[in-house]
């Protein structure tokens, strides 16, 4: 294979399409053509003598960094979800209220959100590489001092902490993609993070739940503290740097500020990030409600609610994996896009009519399977409006990826408090706010996106 520039993205269909996906996550980071100068020859030296990666050895190196990446994305879920049972446990053995311990969950939501805003841009001057490991490393480092945490304060203050770091996997995460793949090579990269990504919030709990069984709740942050350590030897190991010096950006925070001020004047690009942090918060409404609404309003038991939770995100997971092996490549990224903003709309208006009583007293069947398609159809939205949003910015990676995932939290942090706003009698609220965002994310989608311009990717 010669050793040009694109081939470290992997081979190209005429229409410019990657089709060699496991090359490009494990090779060395991508050399694209420079202008011919003399300064450019030791580079191509060096690539020279760089010993060719055995087959066998490229797809061990490429499945252990999609893993690898897809933990990145998965530390908000496991930051959060892993300590949501030892809630009442922290409560009693820090001797403080629980309005005060519902704080350390606020703090690294806040953390994670702020965080992406602040390493985005680090990661498009300094590279992907360096900023990661130390966002990691001070994760790792934040979470064992939330294990030994002596009080309350010292416990939100160290989760502030924690999500600060951690956003740094996520955002640069995102990031790293958009530097390996370009097209609907993207869009079936981010389905594939959603396999493993959408397991998290499932399983998360659940071990935090099994940690309570034998230990205390410090346990659960030496756990976290454990998965740190794994995903920093991972990045450490076998993710190479991405961004080439010669892409990257100069300059501080005024040249930041700039970028994403320029990134939210593209009128497509702020669509699709509306689009995606309106449907990420008709998502959030389903994780904030469901426990309340299923447990409390149609009397399921707790294994039955966790049965439901984890059905519906196999459902996300699936959809997503169709998304990315059966229809990238033959159907476009926002036709795949618009149908599922167009089926999560329609799985919110149906949640409405039957929370409302439209339809007379329903069970939990019928709202079991109304958030069961709502939830699914996120495995459409999801990965196509990051994929379609990073398509468009090759020059900020990091700062796109930052403003996309930065409104996602920031938006679902506005939307989940609204759920109960009615009290504790009515699942209308939840069904509210999701059909809401529902709207508000397709009339973005069509007002912004204006998806029917065949030329709009070039303004």
């Amino acid at each position: 294979m010669p050793e040009s520039g694109p081939s470290t993205r992997g081979h190209s269909t005429p229409g410019g399409i990657p089709t060699d996906r496991t090359e490009a996550v494990s090779a060395a980071p991508p050399q694209e053509p420079r202008t011919p100068q003399a300064p450019q020859a030791p580079e191509t030296s060096q690539a020279s003598q760089t010993p060719r990666t055995p087959p066998g050895a490229a797809r061990r190196a490429g499945l252990i960094v999609t893993l690898g990446l897809g933990g990145l994305t998965a530390l908000a879920p496991l930051s959060m979800d892993m300590y949501l049972p030892a809630l009442p446990e922290v409560t009693q053995a820090l001797r403080s209220p629980a309005a005060t311990i519902q704080l350390t969950l606020t703090a690294c939501l806040a953390g994670m959100a702020l965080g992406q805003l602040v390493v985005g841009p680090m990661s498009d001057k300094w590279g992907r590489r360096r900023p990661l490991l130390i966002g990691m490393l001070v994760y790792v480092a934040a979470t064992a001092v939330c294990a030994l945490a002596p009080s309350a304060a010292l416990l939100i203050a160290f989760r502030l902490l924690q999500g600060l770091a951690g956003a740094a996997g996520i955002v640069i995460a995102r990031a790293v993609v958009r530097d390996l793949y370009d097209g609907v090579e993207m869009a079936r990269f981010f389905s594939t993070l959603m396999l493993v990504s959408g397991v998290a919030p499932v399983v998360a709990p659940l071990i935090g739940g099994q940690i309570l069984r034998v230990t205390d709740w410090r346990g659960v942050f030496h756990v976290l503290t454990a998965v740190g350590l794994l995903l920093t030897f991972v990045v450490w190991k076998w993710l190479h740097e991405t961004l080439p010096p010669a892409e990257r950006h100069s300059g501080g925070v005024g040249a930041a500020l700039r970028t994403m001020r320029g990134l939210l004047a593209d009128r497509v690009f702020t669509g699709y990030v509306l689009s995606g942090g309106l449907a990420f918060a008709a998502l959030f409404a389903y994780i904030s409600a469901s426990p309340f609404v299923v447990q409390e309003i149609y009397g399921a038991s707790p294994q039955t609610f966790s049965l439901l939770f984890g059905l519906n995100s196999v459902g996300l997971v699936a959809v997503g994996q169709i998304n990315g092996k059966l229809l990238v490549g033959r159907v476009s990224l926002d036709k795949a896009l618009g149908t599922g903003l167009a089926v999560i709309t329609v799985a919110a208006l149906a949640l409405l009519l039957m929370t409302s009583g439209v339809f007379g007293k329903v069970g939990l069947v019928p709202i079991a399977a109304g958030l069961f398609v709502l939830m699914s159809a996120m495995g459409l939205a999801l990965p196509n409006t990051n994929a379609q949003a990073l398509m468009r910015t090759p020059h900020a990676a990091g700062s796109a990826s930052a403003l996309l995932g930065t409104s996602s939290f920031l938006v679902g942090a506005v939307a989940s408090p609204l759920v109960g706003v009615a009290g504790e009698h009515t699942a209308v609220p939840m069904a509210v706010v999701q059909l809401v965002c529902a709207l508000a994310a397709v009339g973005c989608f069509l007002g912004l996106c204006r998806p029917w311009q065949a030329d709009h990717r070039t303004r």
